[in-house]
């Protein structure tokens, strides 16, 4: 009977080992899970010092901005928005007016959230390239090896980030109902099947030129969820968003936040209507404020933001084939002069949002700009890094001139910028001709399975550069 009990105490002992053995190993799954996730890199909120700001210089910035608020912003009813300047790690200027909603006369203050347009590459960027400092993706590496369904074998990660891919614009090839039924919201995965299943002709051969294209930031963010494991939105939230407490930020859920979000409104006060391009994201869609976009530019002054080799190649320029100071780096647009002076920012356009972002790094400031009614206006902000830097400003002009040769505040028609080569022929091009045009060269090119097409396309892309703030297939191309 003594030896039967200790038998039976001894297979109780070994099931008690057995279960805690099993049990610790369930427990360490889970703390592995937990780790992988926590191990996605995040950004860090900005710790160091600046300078300190002399006080006779800060009394002429805001005579300065005060002439600019006076003669741009106060009293206009053509701009609802805010912008915020800093310098030094320090709000100098802040400034807010307006109605995140008209109908319900919500007033437009510091805690608003406006929607970005593509200031959201920015963040799209950086956060893929926190992936590559991490090593959990090249810079070189062909998208193909990520996602299997990219029908494009040549381009690389870096060709998506500096626009140099040559993929075609997602708002021109579902503008055809033949391709997309655009009472359907178009999602990224959507853009990816649409591009696997049709195949469509490249623009040029990838790494040849520049070529603005919001598809290129579209596909990033798929990128970006398939080597986190998570949705775009939650993994902005996670390793942007949340560790620089930017907690009026947010990515843009169509199926959730069309009622609650600040509206966008035309010039005469038209609300824009949300259409199937609404719920894409990467290169658009998120929602901020300016003080929360500086709490992401300060943190690029962090030692820790990205290594310095990454660094470097984020601001430099990689598109020389045309002569001029304008260029792209990776997520950044920059102007560069013969003296070395180099401006970087980013500007958006989408509806009736249009926005600025200036970083201007080697005079530790910032200059934001967030409208959600459309004016050129905004971008006027532009010529505010005269006030802070020796920065030839007839190249900025010149960026000013470009924007008011797109749209004018008194004429919201479609317009189009026409180049040398048209003139030459007499050959002009209404908006919505030329979408039609192109909507024609894909279906014929999928009709024949052919890509004769091919320079047709691409002469219609380097002749008519299409923008229109009425269209509803406009796609944000600044």
């Amino acid at each position: 009977m003594v030896y039967l009990k200790s038998i039976l105490g001894c297979l109780i002992f070994l099931l008690f080992l057995s279960c805690k053995k099993d049990a610790k190993t369930s427990s360490l799954e889970v703390i592995q899970k937990e780790e992988t996730v926590d191990s996605f890199p995040k950004l860090v909120p900005f710790n160091g010092t600046f300078s300190k700001t002399p006080l006779p210089f800060l009394k002429e910035k805001k005579k300065e901005l005060d002439l600019y608020l006076n003669s741009i912003w106060k009293d206009n009813p053509r701009l609802s928005g805010g912008f915020l300047v800093a310098k030094n790690g320090k709000i100098i200027y802040e400034h807010y007016q307006g109605f995140s909603n008209r109908e319900d006369s919500i007033l437009l203050n510091s805690n608003t959230p406006i929607h970005i347009a593509s200031i959201s590459k920015v963040l799209t960027a950086t956060a893929i390239l926190k992936l590559i400092d991490l090593g959990k993706l090249e810079l070189n590496q062909k998208v193909t090896t990520i996602l299997p369904l990219f029908p494009y074998q040549d381009i690389t990660i870096k060709m998506l980030l500096n626009h140099r891919s040559g993929l075609l614009n997602y708002a021109y090839f579902t503008s055809d109902e033949k391709i997309w039924d655009n009472h359907e919201i178009l999602s990224n995965q959507d853009i990816l099947n649409l591009m696997n299943q049709h195949q469509f002709p490249l623009q040029f051969k990838p790494d040849t030129r520049f070529t603005y294209c919001n598809t290129n930031y579209a596909i990033l963010a798929l990128v970006l969820e398939h080597i986190t494991g998570l949705n775009y939105r939650e993994a902005m939230k996670k390793m942007v968003f949340d560790p620089l407490q930017m907690n009026n930020t947010y990515v843009f859920d169509y199926k959730k936040d069309t009622a609650t979000a600040s509206q966008s409104y035309t010039w005469r006060n038209v609300r824009y209507k949300f259409n199937y391009l609404d719920d894409i994201y990467g290169d658009k869609n998120i929602y901020s404020t300016p003080e929360d976009l500086l709490k992401f530019d300060l943190a690029t002054y962090n030692p820790n933001f990205l290594n310095d080799s990454l660094k470097k190649q984020i601001y430099k320029g990689y598109s020389y084939e045309r002569k001029g100071i304008k260029n792209y780096g990776l997520g950044i647009r920059l102007m560069e002069w013969d003296t070395g002076q180099k401006l970087l920012y980013h500007n958006g356009w989408w509806h009736g949002n249009n926005t600025v972002y200036l970083h201007l790094a080697q005079d530790s400031t910032t200059i934001i700009a967030l409208g959600n009614k459309y004016t050129r206006r905004i971008y006027s902000a532009m010529n505010l890094a005269g006030y802070f830097g020796d920065y030839p400003l007839g190249g900025i002009n010149e960026e000013l001139k470009h924007y008011d040769s797109i749209a004018n505040d008194s004429i919201p028609q479609p317009t189009l910028i026409k180049k040398d080569s048209i003139k030459k022929s007499k050959v002009s091009f209404r908006v919505e001709d030329s979408i039609s045009t192109s909507k024609k060269l894909i279906s014929d090119s999928l009709k024949k399975n052919i890509i004769d097409t091919l320079p047709v396309l691409q002469k219609l892309n380097q002749d008519s550069i299409l923008r229109t703030p009425a269209s509803k297939n406009f796609q944000d191309a600044l």
